[in-house]
């Protein structure tokens, strides 16, 4: 079973949900607005791709950060916590398969990984 982790009106996500479905690909979608981000699963994420994978730095919730919180999303001790507190500053969409994790949509990364 796929799982999609993101926010609905995220472009990058809306791709990726089109992507999935033009594939025939069954999945859950996991709404953090609605349903928060779980710390163990952002923990998982982490240890299987990486926290610079993980944290979104481009982003407006990220940027409007004060340097404090920022260093702290930087820290892999405090990171966690952070992306849990806020989930908008999770890379989108996250991906779990059989396979493992995906993180962010590069179709081709897709493909290879779930069909």
């Amino acid at each position: 079973m796929i799982h999609l982790y993101g926010i609905p009106n995220c472009d990058t996500v809306k791709k990726a949900r089109v992507w999935l479905e033009s594939q025939s690909r069954d999945y859950t979608f996991h709404d953090y607005k609605k349903e928060g981000a779980d710390p163990e699963r952002v923990a998982g994420w982490i240890a299987a791709a990486g926290l610079d994978s993980v944290v979104n730095r481009k982003g407006t919730t990220f940027r409007a950060l004060g340097e404090e919180d920022k260093a702290r999303a930087a820290d892999s001790h405090t990171a966690v916590a952070m992306l849990v507190q806020h989930p908008s500053i999770i890379k989108r969409p996250i991906v779990e398969h059989a396979h493992g994790v995906l993180v962010g949509f590069k179709e081709e990364e897709w493909s290879a990984a779930l069909l």
